[in-house]
């Protein structure tokens, strides 16, 4: 079973340097691999994203030395993601994939490997980046598969994916076992893709309050109509 855990992380400046660093790396992969993709189609080839993953494994260190300053993986997992963007559209369940832009859904994945993650209480081992403190420790044991590290605002985040080895047993009536992602957005995030929303106690206030503002000035004023809406 696939569980996934999003904890918010307290870098030191050069970590959020070189977490910012990273997203852009992953971006300009993405951007990169999209409009070689079209460029490519329109000339009659058959791209895929494997062969852009070698193309620009083959051109990175004479024409983008500075891409070698961050994960290999961030890179590479960006034109994957391309490859599963292409995938969904030519399969009618997503739209054609746009280029990303600076500062919208900033971030950038890396793979599990030989001494690439570790974990110590309320710390994460990152690659490049070393050891990292989170806002709490990882809630579930298993092997973990990859961190993704995203930015909301000025705040850095990871989520972790994590293989259990037990999935808790479903009897009738009960609720399958999920990981629960809180958010900002909704309420709680499954780990099998479902939201629950938040209740949003201010938006329906307001709403109330304008209505009883526009009933209120229709009122006559000195009424005792007026007088019982207004208290």
């Amino acid at each position: 079973m696939i569980v996934a855990h999003k904890i918010a992380l307290n870098p030191t400046t050069d970590q959020a340097v070189y977490f910012a660093r990273a997203c852009g790396v992953a971006r300009f992969a993405f951007n990169w691999a999209l409009a070689e993709w079209q460029r490519q189609y329109k000339e009659g080839g058959k791209p895929s994203e494997g062969a852009l993953r070698r193309q620009l494994n083959s051109i990175k260190r004479s024409e983008f030395p500075w891409m070698l300053e961050v994960t290999k993986v961030a890179p590479q997992q960006a034109i994957k993601n391309l490859g599963s963007a292409f995938k969904r559209f030519f399969e009618g369940k997503g739209k054609y994939p746009k280029f990303k832009k600076k500062g919208v859904r900033d971030s950038f994945r890396a793979e599990n490997g030989p001494e690439t993650f570790a974990f110590d209480g309320k710390r994460i081992r990152l690659p490049v980046a070393g050891w990292v403190r989170m806002r709490e420790a990882l809630r579930f044991n298993g092997k973990i598969l990859s961190a993704t590290v995203s930015r909301v605002a000025d705040r850095w985040f990871v989520s972790v994916t994590v293989e259990v080895a037990h999935q808790v047993p479903v009897r009738e009536n009960q609720v399958a076992a999920g990981g629960v992602d809180l958010g900002v957005k909704a309420l709680a995030t499954m780990s099998d893709g479902g939201t629950v929303e938040g209740p949003k106690a201010l938006r329906s206030n307001l709403k109330r309050l304008r209505r009883l503002s526009r009933s209120l000035s229709r009122k006559v004023k000195g009424s005792a109509n007026r007088r019982m809406a207004s208290a």
